[in-house]
């Protein structure tokens, strides 16, 4: 009983990658209650959203088969938290108090106001319940359709991929270029890949337009489109800002290099949504795991009176599929900068597929099993990596 009078509360909100990494970790400690806030019952593996979009694949997990014991899960979204008071407001109208909160809401698909019909017309894979939305409007539409997928990173490619493969007609609206967080020689096959396969590449335009049945070009052209899904840049959503807690431009948790809130030393942010000392890392799930971990250990670091330690996280690069039988293990160094090596054909599509499974069953679910047990490549400096922040969205 003493036990439970003195437990801490630690709320985590939001359960992708890096929320239930956070969850499972901080059970090393066994005076903690946790629980985890999440919209869905399930997990959602977005690192294969095209592939549940394009009907080759499921992306939804039961978290019951990822959770550690004794992690209460509360199926509801937070719609404010009062730092004050230290509780959550949920939409349910309930609340939930804490005495340290986990923030990993993670990102959003942003489809843009400012162009026209884009919000009304075009689908995108950033989420769930999106991604189910296209895959039905997909199963609708004659096999021979012209589809348009707007944004050449790493999530566009792949969008694009696995629906050409499939025999759709697709075009690709890259922007300034495709796949620009690639290589040169990784560019160059993308590109390559994507020619055999026939997809229309557009490079240096952007789409100005989106209508019922077609696409305007920003150089004035018009090509026709059945189906557009727009992935071209993400959001995150907007419960710190609402909150009252400081932001970088797109609502990212402003927090220092211990991942904890520039305003209040009891929040602690991880993955997408935190921007440390202004300057986050790249979006992906690569960086969510251990972002997630970090975030847990800077918890418990103050439960316990002891300094945080400060982010540290090398990266290796990037690894994307080509449909589902080709794929691009892109070699890159610890800064995040890419370099001229990559690995391409069906040993690439296979490493992609690892990195998924990895990601779940080497990483979540080796936390529930033993919390604390999780490791990363370390190493990559901070200060070199605030040019290459931005150049794409999800990726793995």
């Amino acid at each position: 009983m003493t036990e439970h009078l003195t437990a801490k509360k630690v709320l985590v909100v939001g359960g992708g990658y890096a929320g239930v990494i956070a969850a499972n970790r901080l059970r090393s400690r066994g005076d903690i209650d946790i629980t985890l806030v999440n919209p869905r019952p399930e997990f959602v593996e977005r690192l294969r959203l095209h592939q549940l979009a394009a009907g080759t694949g499921d992306a939804a997990i039961d978290f019951g088969t990822l959770l550690g014991d004794g992690i209460e899960l509360v199926v509801d979204s937070a719609e404010h938290i009062d730092t004050a008071a230290r509780t959550v407001r949920l939409a349910s109208g309930a609340s939930l108090a804490y005495d340290y909160l986990v923030y990993a809401v993670g990102s959003t698909g942003a489809t843009p106001a400012s162009v026209p019909g884009a919000a009304a017309f075009a689908f995108d894979v950033a989420e769930l319940e999106p991604a189910r939305r296209l895959r039905a409007r997909l199963d609708r539409l004659p096999a021979d359709a012209p589809v348009t997928v707007v944004g050449g990173g790493l999530t566009g490619v792949e969008t694009a991929a696995e629906l050409a493969d499939q025999g759709r007609t697709v075009t690709l609206v890259c922007g300034r270029t495709l796949a620009p967080y690639l290589s040169e020689p990784g560019r160059r096959y993308v590109a390559g890949w994507l020619k055999r396969h026939r997809v229309t590449v557009i490079e240096g335009e952007n789409v100005a337009e989106v209508r019922p049945d077609a696409v305007v070009l920003s150089g004035g052209g018009q090509r026709p489109s059945a189906l557009t899904v727009w992935t071209a840049g993400f959001a995150v959503p907007g419960l710190a800002a609402a909150s009252g807690l400081r932001t970088d431009e797109i609502g990212r948790l402003l927090t220092d290099e211990t991942l904890t809130s520039v305003d209040d030393d009891r929040i602690v942010a991880a993955g997408d949504c935190a921007a440390p000392s202004g300057r986050a890392l790249r979006m992906s799930g690569y960086a969510a795991g251990p972002l997630g971990a970090r975030a847990a250990d800077t918890v418990l670091s103050r439960i316990e009176g002891t300094e945080p330690a400060v982010i540290d996280l090398a990266f290796t690069g990037a690894c994307l599929s080509l449909g589902r039988r080709a794929g691009i293990r892109q070699l890159g160094r610890k800064d995040d900068t890419m370099v001229d090596l990559y690995i391409g054909g069906r040993l690439g599509a296979l490493i992609k597929e690892l990195t998924c499974r990895f990601a779940v069953s080497k990483r979540i679910r080796l936390e529930a099993r033993r919390p604390g047990a999780m490791i990363w490549p370390k190493g990559g400096p901070r200060d070199l990596r605030p040019a290459v922040r931005e150049r794409s969205g999800q990726s793995s």
